[in-house]
């Protein structure tokens, strides 16, 4: 082999390997690797359809292949039979096959859809944490009516904690969609939907927009911080000393930008999510001085606060 030849064949086994990994580095982001008890049941149905579809089309082109060999012309056993025209069996198997496969997806679709309503609280000895989502052109708003904080494009969680999502739109229609997590759900202008996911362990995890809403759609992009309950605590402390979220600072948020960075609002009105569905201005707060908008890291470091 030449040296040109042997520099060919390792650049093809380059991308060979490269290709083979490409599926599986895909099922360690997405919804064939979840992370929370929705997402792991979503998972569950889509194997159970799977193998029951394939419970016909397996039979199916096997019988395909068979009767083109049986029927091929060089076969002298194979009987043509010009007036057959009925057989009770065939039509037992023709017929009773695909409804016993609609039954069962249909039992599946029956029983997935009320153990996984998305307005359905998850079964959890811990109260959940609750996070209002607004969807504005091109970024996402979360706001913690509970702890009085809200941060954009970063979603900090804790992990093991049911998470009780309400959803709307400042714009126009979106979807919020973690597919690790489970379940894609729209937000809606002058609308609330009701989501209730859960990870149960700490990690990153991608978010993203599942609906096409302009020019910008492609930035509209989210990170899910799982974390333990005690950093969760100390990451909410933390987050007070950033900028306060009021009428003159959502006026400039909800401006169309894309790729916007993570960064948190050291305080916001607890019926902020109220205030956008009814499409109303935002009532003033009290003065406070704050400093220059600045991200709040969910993994503070060793010391009094994770603010960098």
């Amino acid at each position: 082999m030449t040296t040109s030849g042997w520099h060919i064949g390792a650049k093809q086994r380059r991308l060979l390997v490269a290709l083979l990994a490409l599926p599986v580095s895909a099922c360690n982001r997405g919804i064939l690797a979840p992370v929370g008890p929705v997402g792991g049941a979503e998972k569950m149905i889509l194997i159970n359809s799977t193998a029951i579809m394939l419970a016909i089309i397996i039979p199916t082109i096997i019988a395909t292949i068979g009767i083109a060999w049986w029927f091929r012309a060089g076969n002298r056993r194979a009987v043509y039979r010009p007036n057959w025209e009925y057989s009770g069996a065939i039509e037992l198997v023709v017929w009773s096959i695909p409804a016993l496969t609609i039954i069962l997806l249909g039992g599946i679709a029956w029983i997935g859809s009320h153990d996984l309503d998305p307005a359905k609280p998850l079964p959890s000895t811990k109260p959940p944490v609750h996070v209002d989502v607004v969807s504005l052109d091109w970024k996402w708003l979360f706001i913690y009516p509970d702890q009085g904080i809200a941060t954009v494009n970063q979603l900090v969680v804790p992990a093991g904690t049911p998470l009780s999502l309400r959803l709307t739109s400042g714009t126009v229609w979106n979807a919020f969609f973690v597919p690790q997590m489970g379940t894609m759900i729209y937000t809606m202008p002058r609308m609330a939907t009701r989501l209730n996911l859960q990870a149960d362990k700490p990690g990153v995890y991608e978010g993203v927009s599942a609906q096409f809403s302009g020019d910008g759609f492609p930035g509209m992009r989210f990170a899910v911080h799982a974390v333990p309950p005690a950093q969760f605590a100390a990451w909410a402390a933390s987050a007070h000393s950033g900028p306060a979220l009021d009428a003159q600072s959502f006026e400039q948020l909800q401006k169309p930008s894309s790729y916007v960075k993570p960064f948190t609002y050291g305080s916001a009105d607890p019926k902020l999510f109220d205030y956008i569905i009814a499409d109303r201005p935002l009532p003033p707060i009290s003065p406070k001085t704050t400093p220059p908008a600045q991200h709040v890291s969910p993994q503070p470091p060793a010391g009094k606060n994770n603010v960098r």
